[in-house]
């Protein structure tokens, strides 16, 4: 009898076929990647066995590009080529920028306020979109080692990535951008502390309302979220997207600056190479105190000065007591707009590593009146989390089904006469939503709206942020008041926004796709991934180049040392004939051409023979001299 192989609407109907999917957690200090294998998630390392990336792209002089820890060796040395906490820049131009002057980058603002701002390196222009590309190009490239994508073992159906709660549309749509330029497939943006709650809840089966308190390396998000059957829904969030553990470091840079001027007054102003060693100083004594009573920072500046400072745990929280106060406004009108109090929390989850700080972790005992949970890695838990979602998505059978009831994490709305703010979908707004409203025009004869999008709390448009702005025309010309314009506010599980607008008695109707302000077009998004493409082929060839360049000069200064020392064992004209193939190459070096290049090493390579092979024999006569056969064991 033949058997019907059953599969539910779906799901694959090879019940052995299981779909690939990552998770991947886009972070300020270190990014991270993860999936699920054999039911449980689990984060992805590289070859060395790292499961942390650091955040960090350097811009090498070759034109290659270098992620993670080779790049981050490299802060010191290279500043304004090596970028870190690029994530800070998502979305941004130059003014959304705190403390610019104190960030060892060359920031170039666009002329045209709808780009996003662009870090000047040797490689050019970059903006933070193409930078994290190349950070997620890495994380892209070890899960398909991993998951054996490149023997052919499955195809990376797509990724989910993990956004701060607190961002906005034009960071959001900054990091979708970024993921398609490093050629992923993004199955939806997902919370960080969505996510972290995700990862918890099904670990432990938790249910009950918990508190994620996630303080990452440039951004804090507080969320709350109630667990029940698998079911997760946000009931609030909020947080601060310039708010990290990258304000703890400056903290300590800023106090290390004035020990300096406490002894020298007329101490000059530091350059790119000594801001960024000071910087990692201080990310090196932040993250040594936190199971240490004192630190000391010990280090030579480029003018010759020796910094040699101690900085103790009492000092470093009387310096970030502020920073640390800071997280608790948030903390308590997400509460507030939950309408919960503190004996409603269950369990206080924390995320991100700067938790690991000792008077954070006490800041938020005290302040809940209970011990934060820590069972669970803080700095791997949102990619678990993001690799849990990504696995259902793409229709995997999963042991606990589960259900995300997201929320936006600021209002939407439009701008109205006199610059004021008409809110269409408020903020903690469960995901996806719509919402609509009808308007009307404010003059006789009136044919067409001008209609601007605008994200944001205040009640006035200049003192939020302008998404877009978009026209409605064929308006029927009537009386003011008259007609009636409906406009749809819709915003996608991702938390990104379309908007439209119709009017109600011909049904012409506008539509937008919400592109931020310094977001990407569809144009530039394509014509960097050709261009990044159309230079494969010739960053090949520079390297191939390069390449070519040092075996050259390696040669050339072996052979050079070698006639030096032993050219006696060789005839006049032989010497002669090596120093002219030396002399060739040195020339053909200067040329593009790596093929000539490695013709002429070659060529050096045959004319030495003769004399490699005297000075063997020259060699072999010095370790024989003086002895006899007897002595010498065969």
């Amino acid at each position: 009898m033949a058997l019907l192989q059953i599969s539910e609407p779906g799901q694959s109907a090879a019940p052995h076929q299981h779909k690939l999917a990552i998770g991947i957690d886009l972070g300020t200090t270190n990014s991270l990647v993860a999936t699920v294998k054999s039911s449980m998630a689990t984060v992805l390392q590289d070859e060395h066995g790292h499961a942390l990336l650091p955040s960090v792209v350097r811009y090498m002089p070759d034109n290659s590009v270098v992620v993670g820890h080779e790049a981050q060796a490299q802060q010191s040395h290279d500043p304004a080529n090596t970028i870190a906490s690029v994530k800070r820049f998502m979305g941004r131009s130059l003014k959304d920028i705190a403390n610019s002057a104190h960030i060892p980058y060359r920031f170039v603002d666009s002329a045209d306020s709808g780009k996003l701002l662009q870090l000047q390196t040797r490689a050019g222009l970059k903006t933070p979109v193409e930078i994290s590309a190349e950070i997620l190009k890495t994380l892209k490239a070890r899960a398909e080692k991993s998951l054996g994508v490149e023997s052919g073992r499955g195809e990376l159906l797509g990724a989910v990535i993990t956004v701060p709660a607190y961002f906005d549309d034009a960071q959001r749509q900054a990091t979708k951008d970024a993921a398609r330029l490093a050629g992923l497939n993004v199955l939806r943006l997902l919370n960080e502390p969505t996510a972290a709650a995700v990862a918890y809840g099904l670990d432990n089966a938790a249910e009950g309302t918990f508190v994620i308190y996630d303080l990452g390396g440039g951004t804090f998000d507080v969320s709350i979220l109630k667990l029940t059957k698998g079911v997760f829904e946000v009931l609030a969030t909020n947080g601060d997207s310039a708010l990290g553990g990258d304000d703890f470091d400056h903290r300590i840079y800023c106090w290390i600056l004035d020990k300096i001027r406490e002894g020298d007054s007329h101490f000059a102003p530091l350059g790119e190479q000594d801001t960024r060693l000071l910087l990692t100083k201080a990310r090196q004594a932040k993250e040594w105190l936190t199971d240490n009573h004192e630190a000391q920072i010990v280090c030579r500046l480029s003018n010759g000065s020796l910094i040699d400072v101690t900085l103790s745990a009492q000092q470093f929280v009387a310096l970030t007591q502020q920073l640390v106060i800071k997280t608790l406004t948030p903390t308590r009108k997400a509460m507030r707009d939950a309408n919960l109090t503190l004996e409603d929390i269950k369990g206080v989850v924390l995320v991100g590593g700067a938790t690991r700080m000792p008077q954070v972790k006490q800041a938020i005992e005290d302040y809940f009146k209970q011990t934060p949970l820590t069972n669970l890695d803080p700095d791997k838990v949102v990619a678990l989390g993001a690799a849990i979602q990504a696995n259902a998505l793409v229709g995997n059978r999963s042991d606990s089904d589960l259900l995300l009831l997201d929320i936006t994490p600021l209002s939407l709305g439009l701008e109205t006469m006199g610059g004021l703010v008409e809110k269409i979908i408020p903020r903690n707004s469960t995901l996806p939503v719509a919402r609509a409203q009808d308007f009307t025009t404010y003059k006789d004869g009136q044919t067409a709206m001008s209609i601007q999008v605008v994200q944001g709390e205040r009640e006035l448009v200049a003192d939020c942020r302008s998404l877009a702005q978009f026209e409605l025309r064929g308006i029927p010309a009537m009386a003011a008041g008259a007609a009636r314009i409906r406009v749809t506010f819709q915003v996608d599980a991702d938390g990104l926004l379309s908007v439209s607008a119709r009017e109600q008695t011909t049904g012409i109707e506008a539509h937008v796709v919400v592109k931020p302000s310094y977001g990407l077009t569809e144009d530039e998004i394509t014509h960097m991934l050709k261009s990044s493409f159309g230079s494969a082929e010739a960053d090949k060839k520079a390297r191939m180049l390069a390449e070519a360049r040092v075996n050259a000069g390696a040669i050339i200064s072996a052979v050079t040392i070698a006639l030096r020392h032993d050219g006696n064992l060789i005839t006049a004209e032989e010497k002669q004939a090596i120093e002219a193939e030396i002399e060739a190459l040195q020339a053909i070096s200067e040329t593009d051409n790596a093929v000539v290049i490695n013709q002429g090493v070659d060529k050096l390579n045959h004319a030495t023979e003769a004399f490699a092979a005297a000075r063997m024999n020259a060699s072999v006569s010095r370790a024989l001299s003086g002895k006899n056969l007897d002595s010498i064991n065969l």
